[in-house]
């Protein structure tokens, strides 16, 4: 249990002194004790690289990392006191469930009583307690995956607790119950948590803070409901949700958003100059259809929905773009043609050269 700290932390492949081109750009960063923290973003974007370096895998190109108050940028993985969950499982196939979990305790001389009531321990909060004399090899993927987890929370001294994808090579009937799963087990375990995925959906329902990334930078850090509620750039509202957040052209008038000519009132006072182009932001689920004019609707053309099940997505051209509705599935789809919606100011942002203004 520790805090961790990046200080000024960057990291070059092949040496190259550009920065520009570095896997991850210099980079400070705080993840307290006791949090669960998600490194999201798409492949390439240097969230394995930060991992990587946070357990000594990766020597940083320049800064440091702190464990608390200790440097460890030059300590070795033994001697970082951390543990690791990798995208594949990691299991001794010769041994059993029960040796596969108690192999860290092994290692450091634990006695074979304490071994054993503490492998029991784990055994029962991941639902392996049945399979502890079973050849490891011969579980499914998903077990396979669980006993890699146990073997990390088996110890009850390690410093943060690190996952790269580790729900990869599930089912993806499985994947919400195993989620579920490693939630509850690391719930109130005090152990500091950094977890690797391109999910937005894992990171949102795991994780205490999202760091989203984006080409070796931090775009935005902050809970779910941050990130959703207020992406402070194009970039985070495109990642974050799904669909992605509407962006529609407009220009200040007057200091109001004007879309096409229809002023708009919204929840932020925009800090671009009057005449300026921007863009409107707002999320298909605030988007309301409405059966008459008002203030902030405006006028589209129906051009079809995606069904998704419980939910319906209403696809509307306005201008030269379209915006996307979020209704439930009862709704009554209207018939092709003119659809009233209704943007409401409190859940409009206003975004400039791609960024929350």
């Amino acid at each position: 249990m520790a805090k961790v700290t990046i200080s000024n932390i960057g990291q070059a492949y092949g040496g190259n002194p550009d920065q520009e081109t570095w896997a991850v750009k210099p980079l400070d960063l705080t993840l307290e004790s006791g949090r669960s923290y998600a490194l999201v973003g798409p492949s390439g974007c240097g969230k394995t690289t930060i991992l990587n370096m946070l357990s000594g895998i990766v020597t940083p190109t320049q800064g440091q990392i702190f464990f608390d108050d200790k440097d460890v940028t030059a300590l070795s993985v033994s001697k970082r006191n951390i543990a690791q969950v990798f995208q594949f499982p990691t299991i001794y196939k010769s041994m059993t469930v029960f040796d596969n979990l108690a192999f860290p305790l092994v290692c450091r001389n634990w006695e074979k009583e304490k071994i054993k009531v503490r492998v029991g321990q784990i055994a029962e909060q991941i639902g392996l307690s049945g399979k502890l004399d079973r050849s490891a090899n011969k579980l499914g993927a998903d077990e396979k995956q669980i006993i890699s987890l146990g073997r990390g929370l088996v110890r009850d001294d390690v410093t943060a607790l690190l996952m790269d994808e580790p729900l990869t090579v599930i089912d993806p009937q499985l994947k919400f119950d195993l989620r579920k799963k490693i939630k509850q087990i690391v719930q109130g375990k005090e152990i500091t948590i950094v977890y690797v995925t391109h999910d937005q959906y894992e990171a949102m329902t795991f994780a205490d803070e999202l760091l989203v990334m984006s080409f070796g930078r931090m775009i935005q850090r902050g809970s779910p409901e941050d990130l959703f509620e207020r992406p402070n750039s194009k970039y985070v509202g495109n990642f974050i949700g799904s669909p992605a957040m509407n962006f529609i052209r407009a220009e200040i008038v007057d200091g109001q958003l004007s879309l096409m000519g229809h002023k708009m009132k919204s929840g932020l006072k925009s800090k671009v100059s009057s005449g300026q182009l921007t863009e409107a932001g707002i999320r298909p689920e605030y988007v309301q259809v409405v059966n008459s004019a008002g203030e902030n609707v405006l006028s589209t053309n129906l051009l079809g929905f995606d069904d998704l099940g419980a939910t319906r997505i209403l696809n509307c051209q306005f201008g030269d773009g379209v915006i996307k509705a979020r209704v439930p599935r009862e709704f009554a789809i209207p018939a092709r043609g003119e659809v009233l919606l209704k943007l409401p100011a409190e859940k409009l942002l206003s975004y400039q050269d791609g960024l929350l203004n």
